[in-house]
């Protein structure tokens, strides 16, 4: 990491506020209780975590893009003539200049949703917060070759749970939305037990969506469904897996 300068940066105080930016594109929410909602999405390059299952590996595991203006995205979702924004990763909270980019949005009359892990607490203006706790599922193995020192495994495992940060955004945040990435029925206890230690959040707020690229078959999402039944919690199927396949754009 660089020394911090010692001298004024013309350049660095000039330059206008920037985020990484992996993609952007408009497409029809495919997940959460918005489902189904035409939307402009915006994807952050970047994340604090390494999910072993990441389905979008090319704004964490290989980040990739490049940095944009808050003033030219925020042109752009004008363009688009869409009501509805969605931020997401990558690890949109990560990002000091995440509040300049949702707050302009809001200027516009946006509905914004801010997809996150969690793991980090943030004020920043958004009108659903859709947390996504990652299980210990998400860990990366010994031997995944995108890790072979384990570096990533143990930061991921240290950092994927922050109950302080979890809980500030169900207080700061009052429509939120809870989705856990589910592989087998043995996820289920560790969501429970994370639960018991939060308050303030309701069985409605709970989502279980099936891991996988691919659309899940009934004999996978039989228990699923079993476990949201005896919960009143909700099933959360990915519709733009369904509609368009695991493709960049949608």
């Amino acid at each position: 990491m660089e020394d911090a300068p010692t001298t004024p940066n013309p350049a660095r105080e000039t330059a206008a506020p920037s985020l990484p930016i992996s993609e952007t594109f408009v497409s029809i929410q495919g997940e959460g209780k918005l489902t189904g909602v035409p939307s402009w999405f915006v994807r952050l390059s970047g994340c604090n975590l390494r999910c072993a299952w990441c389905d979008t590996p090319y704004a964490s595991w290989d980040a990739q893009g490049g940095r944009r203006t808050i003033t030219s995205l925020v042109d752009e979702a004008r363009a688009t003539r869409q009501r509805h924004a969605v931020v997401t990763g990558g690890e949109p909270m990560i990002f000091d200049h995440l509040a300049d980019l949702t707050q302009a949005l809001r200027a516009m009359e946006m509905h914004i949703t801010i997809e996150t892990a969690g793991t980090v607490l943030r004020t920043v203006p958004c009108d659903l917060m859709s947390i996504s706790p990652k299980l210990a599922n998400s860990t990366p193995a010994p031997e995944d070759p995108r890790d072979p020192k384990g570096a990533w495994r143990r930061l991921h495992e240290s950092r994927r749970l922050n109950l302080a940060a979890l809980q500030g955004l169900i207080d700061a945040n009052p429509q939120r939305q809870f989705k856990f990435v589910v592989a087998e029925p043995s996820d289920l206890p560790e969501i429970d037990e994370l639960l018991s230690r939060l308050r303030g959040w309701s069985a409605g707020d709970v989502m279980l969506m099936p891991e996988g690229v691919t659309p899940p078959d009934a004999q996978r999402t039989a228990w699923i469904v079993q476990a949201c039944l005896q919960r009143g919690w909700r099933l959360c199927r990915r519709l733009h897996i369904d509609l368009f396949g695991n493709k960049r754009g949608t």
